[in-house]
């Protein structure tokens, strides 16, 4: 019978045996000396029977007989141990498995793709059950010369009793320069993700870190030119020698020998970049450098820093610096090092903290261009707000203006005639000079309003007109001008203290009610309707309301950051506006006074609420003593100005005041009495209030207001309110539901008005 009839399977001594075995033994042969993938074959015990060359130049032999744990020293050996007992259990093969490592002659970590499957004997073979080595063969190396191969040829001596388990045959891939390449991948993305975000350059430069170290670098510190941080422009590289750089930010691994001499200057610290160096020649020529480290390093005894015994306390044997640079301006440097057993920084690894630096450098100058406008804006806020406080005739006050983003929030207290105060704080929405600009804007228009004596409804009616202009303004602007798309959103609060009533009239425009506590600390209610804000399209009116407060309340104005819950939060299931009035509450009955109940209400606030900057206005009431105040009914006829004249001259005396103010006053009290007299109607009072200024005041039951006229050289009156207007400092009218009330304000000798 031909060859070609015998059937398969033919006796085992046939020549289709023979073939069985020569193509067995040949594909052997290749597996074990051309496979690009390693193959091991392993024991029922987990030890090498026979491998291949998994690592060029390395042989094979130096493994055969070890655990496949130490022969690759893994990260994890009880788990990859584990592993493999399952698949000689038969619970199935392992497909690659991702493993970290060493190899025993090879430095550095390595990355395996491992795959094992079990390998079971036919029924009625012979193997490796009862053998004495782990080659089957009394020869423990075993190795054949020729092809490298650590057993004996023969692959029928791997066979073994049926349904025997022989071991498991391994596939283990390196793919250590593959995840590498995804682990620069993955920190470029995170770099992209974590810088950038903010326009604080000191988190910036923390967030930079935290993604290098210890992924990328053990350790790593990012420096930056100190003007940089000042918000100054970044000097044109090469980088002067003497230029002090600033420690941003430095991070490193848990697990770093002497850190504590490798941190060396705190954040915050400065340096300038010592000559002949890697650091100085990187701002030089604005290139990255690989420096490898060793201890005779010959460069590290220039650095006065101490930085070869912090090195080599540190194990550090790898350094990159990469300059700062944007648009040939060089912003800092960043020095990022590998200690102990990490791998060696390559020039792969320089172009991804090139790249990553790149990025770091851009959101950099992002937040040194914003920190100078906030440093702008900032300071044409503090420039538009009241630069003292003001002292009022029956109200004490005080402020708190927390720093932070919000540069449009504001605060006032304005005198007004008759001994009231206005009190008033406001805000515009966003950042950066346009609010300051605008907040400045509305300031002004309100004071000027003030000054007018109208109700506080009225003055915010009137700045909502104001604000619609402006608003108009922008829309106009051209597409190409960035304010253009930008709205504008503003808020604000005015009250009006009135201390002989005793009563608080507030209004408000698209901002929080004051809050108010009494003398004794119990929080006083007030229901302020809300009012459209300053630019919103909606035009329904301002609504007030008015709250009688016993002597010695304290009201708060507050910008609404510090109201707001989304921003302060809540503690106890107490909201904000209650947290203040709590605070608020504790501090009066403790008898603070305002500039310590200021203090109390900003401890009491969450840390987030400073960041993004509020104002607060405090304000004691009070009343104006009796001794300081003349009050008098007159009949409404001829003979009352000749009776004012001789009751204020009276008084004034009483006073102490000199003659020429008391000659002043006489002639001012006589015009408007006798304006009042000729045009207004009943009832006629006169009042006299001595405080840093004196106020006279008439008033009359009419709403006509006169009306300040210059007179021609033939006409024989129209000069009344001209000679008062050249005699007081300031003169005006308000109106009141049962009349209004003429008031002049005289300046007094040494008052320092």
């Amino acid at each position: 019978m031909s060859y070609a009839d015998t059937p398969a399977g033919a006796g085992k001594d046939g020549p289709a045996a023979a073939l069985d075995d020569t193509l067995l033994d040949a594909l052997l042969n290749v597996l074990f000396t051309q496979s690009a993938v390693g193959i091991f074959v392993l024991d029922p015990q987990l030890r090498l029977v026979r491998a291949n060359s998994l690592v060029e130049g390395v042989g094979t032999g130096e493994y055969i007989g070890l655990r496949f744990t130490d022969a690759f020293r893994l990260d994890d050996p009880d788990g990859a141990e584990q592993l493999m007992k399952r698949v000689l259990a038969g619970e199935g093969p392992v497909r690659d498995h991702l493993v970290r490592g060493r190899l025993r002659h090879i430095p550095g970590d390595r990355t395996f793709l491992v795959s094992a499957y079990r390998l079971e004997a036919p029924a009625g073979t012979e193997g490796l059950a009862g053998t004495d080595g782990p080659t089957g063969t009394d020869d423990p190396a075993g190795t054949d010369e020729t092809n490298n191969l650590s057993s004996p040829r023969d692959p029928s001596s791997l066979a073994g009793p049926g349904g025997t388990t022989l071991g498991l045959l391994s596939a283990v891939v390196d793919v250590t320069e593959r995840e590498r390449a995804r682990a620069r991948e993955a920190t470029l993305a995170a770099v992209r993700d974590a810088v950038g975000g903010s326009l604080d350059v000191a988190a910036t430069c923390r967030s930079f870190v935290d993604v290098l170290v210890p992924g990328f670098a053990d350790l790593a510190v990012i420096e930056v030119v100190d003007e940089v941080l000042r918000g100054a422009d970044p000097p044109v590289g090469p980088l002067p020698p003497d230029t002090p750089l600033r420690r941003a930010a430095s991070g490193h691994c848990e697990t770093l020998r002497g850190e504590e001499a490798v941190r060396g200057r705190p954040v915050g610290g400065t340096r300038r970049l010592p000559p002949r160096t890697p650091y100085a020649l990187a701002v030089a020529d604005l290139r990255p450098r690989l420096v490898p480290l060793t201890a005779d390093t010959p460069w590290l005894d220039s650095d006065p820093d101490g930085a070869r015994t912090a090195l080599v306390e540190a194990g550090a044997h790898s350094l990159v610096v990469v300059p700062l640079t944007l648009r040939g301006a060089v912003l800092g440097l960043v020095s990022l090092y590998r200690c102990g057993a990490a791998e060696p920084f390559d020039e792969q690894d320089v172009s991804l903290a090139a790249t990553a630096a790149t990025r770091v450098a851009l959101a950099i100058d992002n937040a040194r261009r914003y920190e100078r406008e906030h440093v702008i804006a900032s300071t044409v806020q503090r420039r538009l707000l009241p630069q003292a406080e003001r002292r009022q005739a029956a109200v004490e006050t005080a402020h708190v203006l927390l720093p932070g983003r919000d540069s449009g929030c504001w605060f006032d207290t304005i005198a007004l005639s008759g001994a009231r105060t206005a009190l008033v704080v406001g805000g515009v929405a966003g950042e950066g000079l346009q609010s300051a600009i605008a907040m400045g804007q509305l300031r002004t228009v309100i004071q000027a309003l003030a000054d007018l004596d109208l109700e506080p409804e009225e003055v915010l009616a009137r700045l909502k007109e104001t604000a619609d202009r402006l608003a108009r303004e922008r829309a106009a602007l051209p597409p190409s001008d960035s304010l253009q798309g930008e709205p504008l959103r503003a808020g604000c609060v005015y009250g009006v203290y009135d201390p002989f009533t005793r009563t608080c009239t507030v209004a408000r425009a698209g901002h929080p009610a004051p809050l108010i506590v009494g003398p004794g600390g119990e929080p006083v209610p007030v229901d302020v309707p809300e009012g459209p804000g300053l630019f919103a399209a909606d035009s329904a009116l301002f609504a007030p309301a008015t709250v009688t407060l016993e002597e010695g309340s304290v009201l708060a104005f507050c910008t609404a950051e510090l109201l707001t819950d989304e921003h302060a939060g809540e503690r106890a299931g107490e909201p904000a506006g209650e947290r203040i009035t709590h605070a608020l509450a504790e501090g009066v009955r403790a008898g603070h006074g305002l500039q310590q109940l200021g203090d109390d209400i900003v401890y009491a606030l969450p840390d987030g609420t400073r960041s993004a900057g509020a104002a607060l206005l405090l304000a004691r009431t009070g009343t104006v003593s009796d001794h300081r105040v003349a009050t008098w009914d007159l009949a409404p006829d001829r003979t009352a100005p000749a009776t004012a004249r001789l009751l204020v001259r009276d008084r004034l005396q009483g006073w102490g005041l000199d003659e020429d103010t008391v000659d002043s006053t006489e002639l001012i009290v006589s015009e408007l009495v006798t304006n009042a007299v000729r045009y207004g109607t009943p009832p006629l009072r006169l009042r006299l209030l001595l405080d840093t200024t004196l106020t006279c005041e008439v008033h009359d039951g009419s709403t006509a207001s006169p009306h300040l006229r210059h007179a021609r050289t033939v006409d024989e009156g129209g000069r009344g309110l001209f000679i008062v207007s050249r005699l007081a400092a300031h003169w005006g009218a308000r109106h009141g539901p049962d009349g209004k009330v003429l008031w002049t304000e005289q300046e007094l000798p040494g008052s320092g008005t």
